[in-house]
């Protein structure tokens, strides 16, 4: 007998011992109803495969009957950013973590319409122990976008995140510290002189401390990648995970800013070189791979990163965007303008570079000062100011404006 889910219908086959969902759809070709049926094992999941139809098609008579769990609309959004080819399989595996996160909570079955602001501002608030701004700032996104979408669907007369302020977490951001110079000079001391074999990402740091890639980056570096002419390195894709967060080549950068021409150093030049030679017969021409043909994963490169600065005598934490924070920090240091580093460093926006390097940007602030005085003393214009100061003085005084 067919248990009614508003539009549609469940039924056991008998013949096949199994459940069937079955709805409606206009059939895109012809523009008349086509009948749709879909056999699940159980009963419970042929249901919860109607309701998600039934979202998908904005049945005014199932939500009416049914409501609309939170969960269930969240997950519906991201399906449609999947459906239009709005989200790249990385963000994906990104927004279903936090979901998973969302999952956990007493909110994420009730329905929309029934959620208020305290009951929010209670989640959000209770985020702040345990998760990081990041992970609080993804949640609320999640959220947001949820209740604008219902409410503009006139799901719900009124968003109660309108008034949910997003908190601030209680847990400190992490903060990536650059190599110190006799640091970095220790380190590279160590990775010149210590032979491949035995450390065989050692290439792998050279290029992110003194070209400044993403760990990914690098990992996806294919020998075509190369200009040994020109010296050129063709910064064209990164790993990235797919939807099921399993770690492959991407097709692109991380953004659009992060393809980018950089200039190969000539003491890097050697080994690079080493590297395509060593990587020639590697699949699919990658540069760094594992010795069964595998990518590298960025734990393996941390693991080894982390080794080598004990041996190097580096006590505070390290990891492998430290390389790349190093190789920023000194840029500054060298005097390299803040637009020609955010180029190197793929940034999208010049906020991002001053952004990450406000701390260097401003231990170098006074020397730049400095600068500008001596300018100012060699150009006579400190002098020619004193000299125009003091004639006013003289002038207020004969005029007894000044007491």
């Amino acid at each position: 007998m067919a248990n009614k889910q508003a539009q549609g219908s469940v039924f056991y086959n008998k013949d096949r011992k199994n459940w069937i969902a079955s709805y409606i759809i206009q059939d895109l070709n012809t523009g008349k109803p086509k009948r749709i049926r879909k056999s699940f094992p159980t009963e419970e999941s042929a249901k919860e495969f109607l309701k998600d139809i039934n979202l998908q098609k904005n049945s005014s008579i199932f939500i009416q009957n049914n409501g609309i769990p939170l969960i269930k609309l969240i997950k519906m959004l991201l399906q449609k950013k999947v459906d239009s080819n709005l989200i790249t399989d990385r963000a994906y595996a990104r927004s279903m973590n936090t979901i998973r996160t969302i999952e956990k909570t007493y909110l994420a079955n009730k329905n929309i319409n029934e959620i208020t602001t305290d009951e929010l501002q209670n989640y959000f608030n209770s985020l702040t122990e345990n998760y990081s701004n990041s992970s609080i700032q993804k949640s609320y996104f999640q959220f947001k976008s949820a209740f604008e979408y219902a409410l503009n669907k006139g799901y719900i007369h009124e968003n109660p995140m309108y008034e949910t302020i997003k908190p601030k977490s209680k847990k400190e951001d992490k903060i990536c510290n650059a190599l110190e110079v006799d640091e970095q000079q220790r380190l590279t001391d160590y990775l010149l002189n210590v032979d491949v074999q035995d450390v065989p990402y050692r290439n792998v740091f050279l290029i992110q401390l003194y070209m400044g890639l993403r760990v990914g980056e690098t990992l996806d570096l294919q020998s075509s990648d190369f200009d040994l002419n020109k010296k050129i390195l063709q910064v064209r894709r990164t790993l990235t995970t797919d939807k099921n967060d399993k770690v492959c080549v991407g097709k692109t950068t991380k953004t659009f800013a992060g393809q980018r021409d950089l200039p190969i150093p000539d003491f890097i030049l050697p080994y690079i070189m080493e590297q395509l030679e060593i990587s020639k017969n590697n699949k699919d021409n990658m540069l760094f791979l594992t010795p069964n043909q595998k990518l590298v994963l960025h734990s393996t490169i941390n693991n080894q990163l982390k080794s080598i600065a004990k041996k190097v005598n580096i006590t505070h934490p390290v990891s492998i965007h430290t390389l790349r924070h190093t190789y920023g920090t000194r840029c500054i240091e060298s005097g390299m303008r803040a637009v020609a580093l955010q180029r190197l460093l793929g940034h999208t926006d010049i906020n991002i570079t001053l952004n990450t390097y406000t701390s260097v940007l401003n231990k170098y602030k006074e020397k730049e000062m400095e600068k500008l005085h001596e300018y100012y003393l060699n150009n006579d214009i400190l002098n020619k100011a004193r000299k125009l100061n003091t004639t006013n003085y003289e002038l207020l005084d004969n005029n007894d404006l000044v007491r």
